[in-house]
């Protein structure tokens, strides 16, 4: 029995932590998975040349594109704390941001990234490209890496009915 996949409303809605426990609960039924999520996830989130601000805009759309709310709410305080504005966050929930200068160059190309992994999975040569200009080896590795890895958690807690 997975721990915790009937749970869902307005308890979970409000308490993203539960959702984040909840989820490390389910992995703990498989301690390999659980050991090697932990060590990717850690490296993304801790150990990344990417800022904080840019992590978190990326996860925060990687959760809008997947239709993961739960992933949402629980990384938009350590959005706002690492300092993404209200209006960029306002963008980043529209699937066509209507105004995309409220980004960075940089941001604007990590959401350009972000939504060709995650809705088509492919990265054409020209957006490959650009990437290229505005990131060193390993600021490309650590954005791809990021959007992919969240990319995994949103499916994990959709799949395994998590949170909602």
């Amino acid at each position: 029995n997975l721990i915790g996949t009937q749970l869902h409303g307005p308890v979970l809605a409000k308490n993203p932590k539960l959702v984040a426990w909840i989820a490390n609960q389910i992995l703990l039924n498989s301690p390999p998975i659980a050991h090697g999520w932990e060590q990717m996830l850690s490296a993304v989130r801790n150990r990344s040349s990417l800022t904080a601000e840019l992590r978190e805009l990326v996860i925060l759309r990687v959760a809008v594109l997947n239709r993961a709310p739960y992933e949402f709410d629980a990384h938009l305080p350590i959005a706002k704390a690492a300092g993404l504005s209200d209006a960029a966050v306002e963008a980043v929930q529209q699937l066509v941001p209507l105004d995309p200068t409220v980004w960075t160059a940089r941001q604007q190309l990590a959401i350009k990234i972000t939504d060709a992994m995650t809705k088509t999975l492919e990265v054409s040569d020209d957006l490959y490209q650009e990437v290229r200009a505005h990131f060193d080896a390993q600021g490309q590795i650590d954005l791809v890496a990021t959007i992919a890895a969240y990319n995994m958690v949103s499916r994990f807690l959709i799949a395994l009915k998590i949170g909602h």
